[in-house]
């Protein structure tokens, strides 16, 4: 099953980043499998099962991209986090959101980050953030796959902004029961599509310029080997592609803290997508 949407990033301004320990920060991978958190002046300091434990069993609270338990989620984020901030700390949180459904991805992901005492959240795609992760040049048309262990997302990306994205509900956990193969051939019917539709030439050109390739599926072997024959494209792989989109998230962290611009309210929550 795909699915489609065309968004287009505004650009944001963000408050100066303060002194002392309200200048902590941290960047939020939260994804289906695991959870990855980098904190400012620490580095990456989270990378385990997306999982809580309300009683006896486990309970998975994202699941194919979706938060479906965000009470759930906030308990693993202060079971996670809360112990490894400074005390009376309120950091700005970075939050990686997977393309579609965004919007309800992030409203979720914002209420349950709020057992952070955050002065502010921001948002930012995935594929951006494997972008920044990358190091690519973004006034440039650029696709990045992202085979997840549960989500598979093709982005185009211009100027920085999504201009196209499409998504299968299938990744590296799926392949017990679905081949590689099946995954290069729904990540090459996706751009198939967006080719179709294009009315510009920026999809072809992001394709000859080649594909950035990143999450787990990107060190499976066999994925890159068939996915590079079924796109007849470039397929680059993002150095450490499964924390690629925390990395990322971690660049806009920094970015925010170095080049800071006054905005109106600590209370609006910009979001870079």
């Amino acid at each position: 099953m795909t699915q489609r949407s065309r968004a287009a990033s505004a650009a944001t301004r963000h408050r100066p980043w303060p002194l002392g320990r309200q200048g902590c920060g941290v960047a939020l991978d939260m994804g289906s499998a695991r959870t990855r958190a980098w904190v400012a002046g620490r580095g990456l300091v989270i990378d385990v099962p997306t999982v809580t434990f309300p009683g006896a069993g486990a309970v998975y609270p994202i699941q194919r991209g979706t938060i479906i338990d965000t009470e759930g989620t906030a308990r693993m984020l202060e079971r996670l986090l809360g112990h490894r901030l400074p005390r009376f700390a309120r950091p700005l949180v970075v939050v990686t959101a997977p393309v579609l459904d965004g919007v309800a991805y992030r409203n979720e992901a914002r209420t349950a980050v709020e057992v952070l005492r955050p002065r502010g959240v921001l948002t930012i795609p995935s594929a951006r953030a494997v972008a920044l992760a990358a190091g690519a040049d973004l006034s440039r048309p650029l696709l990045v796959v992202d085979i997840g262990a549960h989500l598979t997302e093709v982005v185009l990306l211009s100027e920085g902004a999504v201009v196209d994205a499409r998504r299968t509900a299938l990744g590296t956990t799926d392949l017990d029961t679905a081949s590689p193969m099946q995954i290069c051939d729904a990540v090459a019917t996706m751009v198939t599509a967006m080719l179709r539709q294009d009315r510009t030439s920026l999809t072809i050109d992001a394709l000859r310029r080649g594909a950035l390739l990143a999450g787990g599926g990107a060190l499976r072997p066999e994925i890159t080997y068939h996915l590079t024959g079924r796109l007849h494209a470039p397929l680059r792989a993002v150095a450490a592609p499964h924390t690629a989109a925390v990395r990322g998230a971690a660049t806009l962290l920094r970015s925010v803290r170095d080049h800071p611009a006054d905005t109106d309210s600590a209370s609006s929550e910009p979001q870079s997508s």
